[in-house]
This record gives structure tokens, sequence and C-alpha cells, in this order.
């Protein structure tokens, strides 16, 4: 394991630096790997047309084999178990009780599930396209895989990581690029991240039938997005992929303007979701598919016009991906609970798999603990905490609080809202050392660590449990990001996106 971290990357002249910064600055803008830049003044950018490279590793870090392959082995069961998690309402509920209580954010999602389930599901079809993030964890028994969390919701950037991966092989054979033993005869592996997200979305198009309108309509997949949307790029590669592999027609629809540009016909029980281009309202289009890269944080519901059309959408024909339900199996607190042995939640959803498979998946679980008893006590001792991070319930990362700000933070809330947060002790990944360039043109340099996600896809009939139509994994993405920044996201400027090289 030394020998893989302790002296990489190669070390770089001013020479190969500014040459290197020029051609990823250049292959980045000739292959879209790009952003919307953010904080630019409206006079500098009035119409929005500015675009720069997303924040990249200029060399590929090294990460195990073995967990790499671990964590591939696992997408499709990881797949398998959420769906059957996301069947199992009672389950699910009773779960989500205490959080519902607390928080206000989960508490709406839920009541647009009930108002939707009151009404009666017009669709029983359900589409994930998930990321299973993880890091390589440093133990006595050497390096293990430990999972960070499990995304359900607008699980992002498998455009961008394909890119990167080209990006990187291309470097490798740049006669500017310094050589290393873990370089020679070494490529990242193949990244099948878009083909695959494209795939699963394409499965729910197929699997939704016939128009359901009358008379027919053409069909379509609709991507709704944030108002102001800087990933897009990362968006356009898999709708490129949809409209030019698969034949189907791609819109994309602000979530402000939802209600505003789709309709479900009253006089049509079966409540086609039908969408009319502002661009050519004499064309409208039946959405099969609807694939949400916005709704998952409360900045997404500005109104209650939002909820409103968070609740529209569900009530729809229109596949989602996800549903209300799959987006809440993806809270923190549903990792926790799987986590605990007592009772074996993960063996009862996965009563036919092979014992040694479920025990593999278990492994990747790190200690976690809501705030009562073990975890209370863990949590508010200053010298246990720092060995913790404590996280919020909700699905998707963020917002965390790290080590000894633990004990101050909790102190600092009312006890009844501890309910929304859960402790996750950290996983300590090898000492590694990369090269980024930012968006902004900085390059730095210094000790990282990375974070391994794996993409899936599963469509499955939420009515019959058990029945899964597609179920696949396929690509990568790796994140990088400075040791001492917790946080971790691409788009705000703290992590780079980053290619593999296996050891």
């Amino acid at each position: 394991m030394g020998s893989a971290y302790t002296d990489y990357p190669p070390s770089l002249d001013s020479a190969q630096q500014d040459f290197l910064v020029q051609k990823i600055k250049d292959w980045s803008a000739q292959n879209g790997l790009m952003i919307r830049p953010g904080h630019i003044p409206k006079d500098v950018d009035p119409n929005g047309v500015l675009a720069t490279n997303a924040p990249v590793t200029v060399f590929p870090s090294p990460f195990p084999r073995s967990c790499f392959e671990q964590a591939q082995g696992l997408q499709t069961l990881y797949n398998k178990l959420y769906a059957e998690i996301t069947c199992d309402v009672e389950w699910l509920s009773k779960i989500m009780a205490d959080l519902i209580e607390v928080d206000d954010f989960v508490s709406r999602l839920w009541k647009v599930h009930q108002a939707v389930d009151k009404e009666g599901y017009a669709q029983t079809l359900s589409l994930g396209l998930y990321r299973s993030d993880y890091m390589p964890h440093t133990g006595p028994s050497g390096l293990s895989l430990k999972q960070i969390e499990f995304n359900t919701i607008s699980s992002s950037f498998g455009g961008l990581s394909t890119r990167v991966a080209a990006l990187h092989t291309e470097l490798l054979n740049s006669p500017g690029y310094p050589s290393h033993p873990l370089l020679d005869s070494n490529k990242p592996p193949a990244n099948t991240a878009v083909q695959t997200l494209a795939a699963g979305l394409a499965a729910g198009h197929t699997a939704y039938g016939p128009s359901k309108s009358t008379p027919a309509l053409p069909k379509c997949i609709l991507f709704v997005i944030q108002d102001g949307e800087r990933n897009i790029f990362d968006q356009l590669a898999v709708s490129e992929q949809l409209e030019r592999v698969h034949e189907i027609p791609v819109f994309r629809l602000l979530r402000s303007e939802i209600l505003e540009h789709t309709s479900i016909p009253a006089s049509n029980p079966a409540r086609p979701l039908v969408y009319t281009p502002p661009y050519a309202k004499d064309a409208p289009y039946e959405v099969s598919t609807v694939y949400l890269r916005c709704f998952y944080a409360p900045t997404d519901y500005v109104s209650e016009r939002d909820w409103e059309a968070r609740t529209h959408l569900e009530r729809s024909a229109a596949i989602k991906c996800p549903t209300v339900l799959n987006q809440l199996a993806g809270c923190k607190i549903v990792q926790q609970v799987l986590a605990s042995t007592e009772p074996d939640h993960l063996k009862s959803f996965l009563s036919e798999t092979d014992a040694a498979v479920i025990e593999s998946l278990r492994d990747t679980f790190a200690p976690q603990y809501d705030l009562n008893g073990r975890g209370r006590e863990l949590a508010l001792n200053p010298a246990t905490a720092a060995n913790h991070v404590l996280k919020p319930q909700r699905e998707g990362g963020g917002n965390n609080i790290y080590k000894t700000d633990i004990p101050d933070f909790l102190r600092s809330i009312p006890e009844s809202e501890w309910k929304r947060w859960i402790l996750m002790e950290l996983i300590t990944p090898p000492d590694a050392k990369n090269v980024a360039l930012r968006s902004d043109g900085e390059v730095l340099s210094g000790n990282v660590i990375s974070e391994l996600g794996i993409y899936g896809t599963i469509l499955w009939d939420q009515k019959t449990r058990g029945r899964i139509l597609h179920n696949e994994e396929g690509g990568w993405l790796l994140r990088t990001k400075a040791k001492d920044v917790n946080e971790g996201g691409v788009a705000t400027g703290f992590s780079s996106l980053d290619g593999i090289i296996l050891f």
C-alpha cells in the first residue's frame, strides 16, 4: 500500500505544469468537461453564456483494485435492497416516524406520498438512478471498503466522470506527462456511467408502454432541473445519449415552470402527464419518465407552488425517477438502521441472497448511531467525538458537523432536534497526494482524500414487490478534495473530478 501512495504523483516542473494545465483547459472545452461558473456578476455575463473547465485532477488517483471491484460487484444488490425498502411502505413509515416529527422537509415529502396514496397512484413502476459512495478505510487488517452514503435522487456527475476518464487516458499518452511506475502500461478503468444512466431511463420509457392520451401523443423523457443550473453539461451528456443512441426525445424543464408547461387532463383517469414546449405549443408530448435533477433539498422548495408541483408530478402516470418514497429511502436514518443487526433488517430484505454476499455488503457499513444511548455518549465526549461525523438524517451530502465541533453543536440546539442527526464513525482513507486544476485556473497540490461513487439503475413494480424489470451496474465517479476540507461538492468548488489508477 505504501509504495502506491508515498511517492505519487510524479513531480512537475513549471514547464510541464504550464503545458498540462493548458492541455486540460483546451481538452475540457472541446469535450464538454465544463460547468457554468458561479459568483459571476450579472454585468460581466448578462446572458449567462460563460462556461469553464470543471475542477479536475492533473493525475488519476491510485485506488485499491479489491475495493473497486467489491463496490462494482455489490451495486446491483444495493439497487435491489433500496427497491425492496421502497416497496415496504409500512416499514419505511415506522423508520421515518421520529424524523417526520422534527424535520419539516421530510414531513412534507411524506405528506406528498400520503396525498397521492389517498387518491391512488396512477403509476406503479418506479425507476432508480443511484450512486453508492465509498472510501477505502485504513484499518488494522489493511484497506477495506466503507460506504459513506447511498444516493437515491439526482445522482450527479455520471456525464462528467466519463469525460475525466477519457481525459486522463489521453494525458497518459502525452509526451509532456511525467512517468511513474503506477502509470506504466496502466490506464483508468472503463467508465460506462453515461451509457448506464441513459439505459436506465430508456428502460423506463419502454416499460411505460403506449400513450395513455386520446388521441395518442408522442412520448418523451422530461429532465426537471434547478433554476440557474450550473452542472448542465453533466446532464447534457446523458440526454444526448438518450436522443442519439436510444432515439428518445428529451426535454429540460425548470422546476419553477412545471405547473406552467405540464398538465394532467382532468377527464382522463389514467392521468398522463402532458408536456407542451413553450416554443412549440401545437406539438404536445406525453411524458413517459420524469428524471428529477432537483427537489432533493429544502432550498428547491421556494414556495407552496413547488410542493404543489412535486405532488402534481407524483400523482401523474409518468414513471418517476425517483418517487417520493424512493427519495425518502435514501435518508441517513435508513442507512443507520440497516447497519444494526438487532433486528437484522438487511437479512430480512435480502432473504433470497447468499449469506456470504450479504456479509460482504454489511462489511461496507461504517458504525453508525442515533443520539440515544451509545451514540449520545460518543457524541458528547470530545475525546470520542473526534473520531466521528454528525450528519443530517435526510438524503444527500453536506451540512455535516465534524469531530470536536460535535459536542458544542449539539448543546447549542434543543435536544428535541437531536433526532434529525446521525453519528457516524469517521472513515480513515490512506494518505495521498495529487495536483488539481480549479475552475478559476488556480493549480493546487497537496494531501488529498478521494471518494468513489458507483452508479446503478433499477426499474421495478412497486405494486408487485420483487418484480424487477431492469437492474444494472455501470460507471464510476471519483471525487478528490484537500485532506483538511470537510465538505466535498464539485460544483461548489470543494472537490475535483478525478480518474482512477487501480493497484
